[in-house]
């Protein structure tokens, strides 16, 4: 399978089945669900095999509205309920959302790892 992408105006997401890594870069600004749905099947079908990991980067995603954030955490306890899938969300110290929104993940999914740089 090769690297998948999503692009919208302001963001681009892409997915590589080799590291199984979503990375998200740019502006998640989009209007609501039905938006996002595209995102949402990616991540799905992501997460629809039971990797024994997955890695989102987000250090690149310099905003994200509370839909955005609603399909993050959504996501989330999607994971959460396989029980079987290790979550990495890599991050980054200088975009000011992710410090607070980020750590909110790991209420969402105790096993969550965190690495904000």
């Amino acid at each position: 399978m090769n690297i998948q992408e999503i692009q919208g105006q302001d963001y681009s997401i892409q997915y590589d089945p080799q590291s199984v890594t979503v990375s998200f870069t740019g502006e998640l600004s989009l209007d609501g669900s039905p938006d996002y749905a595209p995102i949402v099947q990616l991540l799905e079908d992501v997460a629809s095999p039971e990797p024994s990991h997955i890695t989102l980067n987000v250090k690149k995603l310099e905003f994200v509205n509370s839909s955005g954030i609603n399909m993050l955490s959504k996501f989330v306890i999607s994971v959460r309920k396989k029980k079987t899938i290790q979550l990495l969300v890599v991050g980054s110290n200088d975009v000011p959302w992710q410090q607070k929104s980020l750590k909110n993940l790991e209420k969402l999914l105790p096993t969550l790892k965190l690495e904000l740089e």
